[in-house]
C-alpha cells in the first residue's frame, strides 16, 4: 500500500531511536507496563511518533490494566490502518498508522471490554506522542 508518508528505511532509522523504529518500523512491541502512556491521564490527542498524524483523544483512552495504553476508538475511523496479523501462531489485527504505515499495536473485540465499542486498541507508548489541551497542560502528565 502506498502512504501518504513514503520514506526509505534508511530515513526512518536516522529520524526515530532504535526502540522507536524497532517497534514502529519492524512491528516489535514494548514490554508490558513500561511505556510513559500507559496509566497516563492527561487530557489530549495522541499522534504518531514517526509522523505526527493524530490517531486517537484522551477521552477513549481507559485503564484495561493490560500493560500498554489502551483506546476503545480512533480519533477518525481513517487514522488507522488495520491489518492481519499471523504472527507468533496466532491470528491478532495489526493497528498501523494509515498516513506513514508505522506499526502501532494491535486491536482487540469481546464483550468483556465494557466500551462503548467493545474494542481495545493496545497501542505501545513508543509510538506515540502525547500533545496536552490547553495551556500549562505540559509536564502535568502522570505517566507511570
Amino acid at each position: 500500500m502506498a502512504y501518504e508518508i513514503d520514506k526509505p528505511e534508511e530515513q526512518w532509522r536516522s529520524e526515530l531511536t532504535p526502540e522507536e523504529y524497532r517497534v514502529l518500523r519492524e512491528a516489535g512491541t514494548e514490554r508490558a507496563f513500561t511505556g510513559a502512556y500507559t496509566d497516563t491521564e492527561t487530557i489530549g490527542v495522541y499522534n504518531c511518533r514517526a509522523c505526527g498524524a493524530e490517531l486517537f483523544r484522551s477521552d477513549t483512552k481507559f485503564a484495561s490494566h493490560c500493560g500498554w495504553p489502551s483506546f476503545y476508538d480512533p480519533a477518525r475511523t481513517d487514522a488507522v490502518e488495520l491489518r492481519t496479523d499471523r504472527s507468533l501462531g496466532m491470528v491478532r489485527t495489526e493497528v498501523r498508522c494509515a498516513r506513514c504505515g508505522s506499526h502501532l499495536g494491535h486491536v482487540f473485540e469481546g464483550e468483556g471490554y465494557a466500551t462503548p465499542t467493545d474494542q481495545r486498541y493496545c497501542i505501545n507508548s513508543v509510538s506515540l506522542t502525547l500533545v496536552p489541551d490547553g495551556p500549562g497542560q505540559a509536564g502535568s502528565d502522570q505517566a507511570g
